[in-house]
């Protein structure tokens, strides 16, 4: 990317497709069921960042409770979906700052500013919601934490490997943009 430069047409919209990859692995997060799963026979946990089901050892019906009855499973929502909502404000940002001709790098620097403080407030929701579950609410069984949980570690992990990259994009600035004479590593006879 850094050899053809930003106004490359494939490689320009590499940046704004994974903001919008990580919006997509936030939305799986917080719609997801998976968070938290019994883990063996038989099947009598399941939980979202929203609510809790269980089902009687032998096999009976699902009662649901909210988590939002809680303090803690109302912080971890809140600090998730600010960080997810910090997203998706990148994500516009991103499209707008790279669908401009002339490049606005300190905008660039802004926008991995704010993906680290997004980062921030997912994993804050993140480590609040296993810590006080696990402390607070009775399970049987053995439990894992699961695929939607994942996705929402895979969303914070992206938000920060992003923000790093959109903070250091600004450094490379004359040869994104070709101000650079080439170096030729060969003298002549």
């Amino acid at each position: 990317m850094v050899k053809y430069g930003l106004d490359y047409t494939r490689c320009r919209w590499i940046l704004p497709l994974l903001l919008g990859i990580g919006v997509i692995f936030g939305i799986i997060a917080l719609a997801g069921w998976g968070w938290l799963e019994s883990q063996t026979l038989p099947y009598v946990l399941q939980a979202s960042l929203w609510q809790i089901c269980r089902r009687g050892d032998q096999g009976g019906q699902w009662s649901c409770e909210s988590l939002m009855g809680y303090a803690w499973g109302r912080a971890a929502a809140a600090t998730y979906l600010v960080g997810f909502l910090l997203l998706v404000i990148c994500f516009a940002l991103a499209i707008i700052a790279f669908a401009i001709d002339t490049l606005r790098f300190n905008f660039i620097r802004g926008i991995g500013g704010l993906l680290f403080v997004a980062a921030v407030f997912s994993i804050m929701g993140l480590v609040i919601y296993p810590v006080k579950f696990s402390s607070e609410i009775e399970m049987t069984g053995i439990n894992m934490f699961s695929w939607a949980y994942g996705f929402g570690w895979t969303t914070a992990i992206m938000e920060i490997c992003l923000g790093f990259f959109f903070c250091c994009l600004p450094n490379y600035e004359d040869q994104i943009l070709g101000n650079v004479k080439p170096t030729y590593f060969y003298s002549s006879p």
